[in-house]
């Protein structure tokens, strides 16, 4: 089994896992099905899941973790690193903290390790589902929304509190009122969409990057790469363990997604060896496209949204 590496999130002393396992689907997957997949993880090694309302696998993750607790595949719930996310229904301050219990009534947790903001914008409380009509859509009340994050914080009902999908503009007005700051900022990330800059803000506001669709899903160029590929050959690697592995050396955290048993194991693989800087060099120079959209969620009506150039 394969030892993580953890890294210190906040000004709490917490740490967490480096690598994770994501758990959304698109299109769904079984609830049986996440909960075999996430025992298999932590027999694999993996002690961080990442979750989330609107995924629809916070339950599946709760049996996992009670199975794993009931059969000895970990000894406590402290072994454990739990995230998942307000949703954007909830993006008000009454509802933060209905919304942090119905996720923890989920998972059958009595806290998480992490609590999100999913994204920076509002929902309609009737849209409890993806996709959703852009008309639903409003400006957030951000500084009212973290007050409810840091009640959340401040009644143990979670270990730390940060955002998803926040721009280096976002995160300096967050910061501006934020009585404790966001530990983390979750971002898609990968060798083809770099984040240079918000990396290096991150980095200056001690504020963690954790990258999700580290493999440059949906559209995976990452796996059609020349140049991964050739890296990948010759280390004897796989293109996604060195596009993990990119990752890893940015000092960020990642949480690839995989059901499969073996990539599972792969997607660990990425410790005891490294790159030349002359492979450091043909990565930082790989054509950048964001795969991500906030679009991508909207009903298929809805082709263009201005709001995806602001986050």
């Amino acid at each position: 089994m394969t030892i993580i590496p953890e890294v210190s999130i906040g000004s709490n002393g917490q740490t967490m896992p480096i690598i994770g396992m994501g758990t959304a689907s698109n299109p769904p997957v079984d609830p049986e099905a996440t909960k075999r997949a996430i025992l298999d993880a932590i027999k694999t090694g993996y002690r961080h899941f990442d979750t989330a309302l609107v995924y629809g696998t916070e339950a599946a993750l709760g049996e996992a973790i009670a199975e794993a607790l009931t059969t000895g595949l970990v000894k406590s719930r402290e072994e454990l690193f739990i995230t998942s996310k307000l949703w954007c229904s909830f993006m008000d301050r009454r509802l933060v903290l209905p919304a942090i219990k119905t996720s923890l009534g989920n998972l059958k947790l009595e806290y998480l390790d992490l609590y999100l903001i999913h994204w920076p914008l509002k929902l309609s409380q009737s849209v409890d589902r993806v996709p959703f009509p852009k008309e639903e859509i409003s400006a957030a009340d951000m500084e009212s929304v973290w007050e409810g994050m840091e009640e959340c914080l401040a009644l143990g009902l979670t270990k730390s509190i940060g955002v998803c999908n926040f721009s280096s503009k976002r995160l300096d007005q967050l910061l501006s009122f934020a009585k404790i700051p966001p530990a983390v900022n979750q971002v898609e990330l990968n060798p083809f969409w770099q984040q240079k800059e918000l990396r290096n803000f991150c980095k200056t506001k001690s504020i963690l990057l954790t990258a999700y669709s580290p493999l440059a899903a949906p559209a995976k160029p990452t796996v059609e790469s020349d140049v991964l590929g050739e890296i990948a050959k010759a280390k004897g690697k796989t293109i996604a363990q060195v596009s993990l592995k990119w990752i890893y050396e940015q000092g960020v955290s990642l949480i690839p997604k995989s059901f499969n048993k073996e990539r599972m194991k792969e997607n660990l693989d990425i410790f005891g060896w490294s790159f030349t800087e002359e492979e450091l060099n043909k990565i930082s120079l790989l054509p950048q496209r964001k795969t991500c959209f906030l679009k991508s969620f909207m009903e298929p009506h809805h082709q263009v949204l201005e709001i995806d150039a602001e986050i």
